[in-house]
């Protein structure tokens, strides 16, 4: 089987669409070991069970393989483009190959959609870049609506071995139409806040209702921060005033930022940390902190979804700073 690219080659993104444990550890394996034979750096970034897996099965030619664990690398989706962006940074100009599984069976609704819109954007974000990406998908776990948006975000496909080029394939920087559509309303029980030009009331109305919410005391610093940074996103570029909801379910808290802002970059949320950008890196962090972030951006406005879990459990170390 043909999966990785060739030295000639620039940016490639392949589905690979399996069934099994062993079609999936063949053929990760044969990719893994085609791109080591070449000197390219290898990433895989795959959920743990598989990590495992793969870590057996290639025994010690892992050892030369960076591995992360997709659980939490891409809990929040929008996290993967800037890790992937800054391993081949480092690289000195090494082709880069990696395996990333975005979407694996149990993954709920909302992050299957924003795993899809991430997917969508690595085309426009690595498609000048010496990188190869394979994206697992299981054939039999997943819907059938995940193995379609799969065809339309990734330019060709593996099935039983060949690859071949997608037909439906939409292009950069175009995203599944269910993936792009606005966001649901909030519930009525959600509570509201207006703010215009003071971080204050923002930064005590998030603390008290992540309290009253039960979040993790040690993850409240985290939202308030990025909340905080948001709204300070408002009120430097809008003229006008900002809107924050906030709620929770039995699972997590939510906290829904809206303004009269428009983004017009598509990667504005897909980007590493820069040191040359003093104070440019809030989209960055907040991606950090929050394990799912729902961004929505129009000519009307944009809406930005926070998801915080309350199960007790932090999926990274914490970046708390003082927020604006």
């Amino acid at each position: 089987m043909t999966v990785a690219a060739s030295s000639r080659e620039q940016f490639r993104h392949l589905a690979l669409f399996y069934h099994g444990r062993g079609e999936y550890l063949t053929a990760l394996a044969g990719f893994i070991q085609a791109s080591q034979a070449r000197g390219d750096a290898v990433f895989v970034a795959v959920p743990k069970a598989n990590a495992q897996l793969v870590h057996r099965g290639l025994g010690v030619n892992s050892a030369h393989v960076d591995l992360a664990d997709m659980d939490e690398l891409g809990r929040n989706p929008a996290r993967i483009i800037p890790a992937l962006q800054a391993y081949a940074g480092k690289q000195n100009g090494r082709r880069v190959c990696c395996i990333g599984e975005p979407i694996w069976p149990g993954r709920t609704a909302a992050e299957v959609r924003e795993a899809i819109r991430h997917e969508a954007l690595i085309n426009l974000a690595f498609r000048d870049s010496l990188v190869t990406v394979v994206c697992p998908y299981d054939s039999a776990g997943l819907p059938g609506s995940v193995i379609t948006d799969a065809v339309r975000t990734h330019p060709a496909v593996i099935r039983d071995r060949q690859a071949t080029a997608s037909v439906s394939y939409l292009g950069p920087p175009d995203v599944p139409p269910r993936c792009n559509r606005a966001l649901s309303r909030p519930p009525v029980h959600a509570e509201t806040l207006g703010y215009a030009d003071d971080l204050r009331p923002v930064r005590s109305f998030v603390a008290s209702r992540a309290a009253g919410a039960g979040l993790t005391p040690s993850r409240i610093p985290d939202l308030v921060l990025a909340v905080s940074e948001l709204a300070a996103n408002t009120m430097r570029h809008t003229e006008g005033d900002g809107t924050l909801q906030v709620w929770h379910t039995r699972g997590e808290l939510v906290c829904q930022v809206a303004d009269t802002g428009h983004v017009t970059d598509p990667l504005a949320w897909h980007r590493p940390p820069s040191d040359e950008l003093l104070g440019g890196n809030g989209l960055w962090l907040v991606n950090q902190v929050c394990d799912l972030v729902q961004a929505r951006t129009g000519q009307a406005g944009t809406t930005i979804r926070l998801h915080m879990r309350l199960n007790g459990h932090s999926p990274r170390r914490h970046l708390s700073r003082q927020a604006h």
